[in-house]
């Protein structure tokens, strides 16, 4: 969605019609709006919000978007409008988008109309059509709803989506806008629909066929289980994560111990770095055995190729420079190339005939070169992945060895902080080694969790195959008896 211009009329502290506001117009490609506490900025942007979505931001309601000085100067009983165009460009398409509304002077009160979007839509003549679709399902597809918050806001919103407890909420709102959330909702439908089909089969399946949906159901509810459980430990992960962060803050704040945390936190950064560091270098060796590591097999298949290459150029079997096309050429022009006629029965003839056989190998000749050129190159290959094996192991050991060191010195002063003799720094530190420690434990349920999903995953795959066998036998057993009938019926 590209924003081309935006006009208004009797919209918040806008009175009257306003002159057309283009956006980023021309070669100005940004468009910056400044004014003093009041002056409408925050109104222009809820134009935007009002005129797509209908959405004011909060504190406002919509019988508060006509001007006042506008009802303030009508007549009673004539209308006051109230309306934002908004025009913009999306997959090369102009759209002019115009919610308004209108609120009514009594003399007592003021009667506010419920507000109605209209949407036109450019033709490649230029002439403006009504759209085939409903405004606010093309606006929803072009930005929806739920996203429109991320891209128009105020400064307290700012302050909300930096915020680091808004990070599951910004990851959904990705999700959404990268078309991934339609595809997991359509999953979920999917799965939805296919838990009704199998429950109509339990009801008119065979015996088996049941028994397999039954274990089949088991597996799934036990599955949904686990997953509920590694959800909400993620979640628990996210709290102590937080948690730890506070309580490190706290010790930053004690004077005493604020050289023992400092010197920790930076430990820690290096930690974390060779941690990285090796997960890198393990990358890069499965990377090489992926690509490369096929090479290594094939070293005894080319050193036997070079040993039957080499046997046949001992014994002159491998030839090269005439070619049998070359050679018919000559026997059917009846000419060699040094003068002499090739006629038939000819001595000279059948001399030349008896390169025929000989000159046959020149493809196996040119088929040879090549193969052995591909060799050389595997044997290449072959010292190049060992030489990157034996550099990212070496990396390996180096970031291992860098890790202990670490480790080590940060034992040594959780140590320190642990009997610190301010006993609000070596209880702040106890309470740190109970995160830590319940961080741990999250991890690995997490990691048995995840197993334990896997392994179910794989019963299931494996029940659904027995399912279709069943299925399928039991469809040569219908086709089976028709054929039987048929048969009788025909007796």
């Amino acid at each position: 969605m590209k924003l081309i211009s935006i006009n208004l009329c009797n919209f918040r502290q806008f009175f009257g019609q306003t002159p057309e506001i283009k956006l980023a117009w021309g070669p100005r490609n940004i468009t910056v709006i400044h004014g003093n506490n009041g002056a409408g900025k925050t109104a222009l942007m809820n134009a935007f919000t009002w005129g797509l979505y209908g959405n004011l931001s909060a504190g406002f309601t919509e019988e508060q978007s006509v001007n006042k000085r506008a009802i303030a100067e009508a007549k009673p009983g004539k209308r006051v409008p109230c309306w934002v165009e908004i025009v913009f460009e999306h997959d090369s398409k102009r759209y002019q988008v115009r919610r308004s509304c209108h609120a009514y002077k009594s003399q007592n009160s003021v009667e506010h109309i419920k507000s109605e979007l209209f949407m036109q839509v450019a033709k490649d003549d230029g002439r403006w059509m009504l759209p085939p679709q409903h405004p606010d399902d093309i606006i929803g597809r072009i930005l929806p709803e739920s996203l429109h918050q991320y891209f128009f806001f105020d400064g307290e919103r700012i302050e909300q989506i930096v915020r680091h407890d808004k990070k599951a909420e910004i990851a959904e709102a990705t999700k959404e806008l990268l078309g991934v959330e339609v595809l997991n909702r359509s999953i979920r439908h999917l799965g939805d629909a296919r838990k009704s089909l199998e429950t109509d089969l339990r009801m008119i399946g065979n015996s088996e066929i049941k028994k397999l949906l039954k274990e089949k159901q088991k597996f799934q509810k036990e599955g949904e289980q686990f997953l509920q459980q590694t959800v909400e430990m993620e979640q628990e992960l996210i709290h102590q994560g937080e948690l730890r962060k506070a309580v490190n803050g706290d010790l930053l704040q004690l004077g005493g111990a604020a050289e023992l945390q400092n010197l920790r936190d930076e430990l820690e950064k290096q930690r974390s770095l060779f941690k990285q560091q090796i997960v890198l270098a393990s990358d890069a060796i499965k990377r090489a055995i992926s690509v490369r590591g096929y090479a290594v097999f094939l070293s005894d298949a080319a050193a036997e190729f070079d040993v039957i290459v080499g046997g046949l150029r001992e014994k002159g079997e491998l030839l090269s420079g005439i070619q049998r096309p070359f050679l018919e050429k000559l026997l059917a022009h009846q000419h060699c190339i040094c003068g002499t006629e090739l006629v038939e029965g000819s001595e000279a003839r059948e001399n030349v005939s008896g390169w025929m056989d000989k000159a046959g190998v020149g493809d196996v000749e040119e088929t040879t070169i090549r193969i052995s050129d591909r060799v050389n190159e595997i044997n290449r290959q072959v010292a190049d992945f060992w030489e990157e094996i034996d550099r990212q192991q070496a990396n390996v050991s180096r970031s291992r060895a860098e890790l202990s060191r670490v480790e080590t010195q940060l034992d040594d002063i959780h140590n320190k902080l642990r009997n610190f003799p301010d006993s609000d720094v070596s209880g702040l530190q106890k309470r740190l080694d109970e995160i830590e420690a319940k961080i741990g434990d999250l991890h690995r349920e997490t990691g048995s969790n995840q197993q334990q999903i896997e392994s179910l995953n794989a019963q299931v795959v494996a029940l659904d195959k027995q399912i279709d066998k069943q299925q399928l036998n039991e469809q040569r057993q219908v086709l089976a008896q028709r054929r039987i009938a048929a048969t009788q019926g025909a007796i």
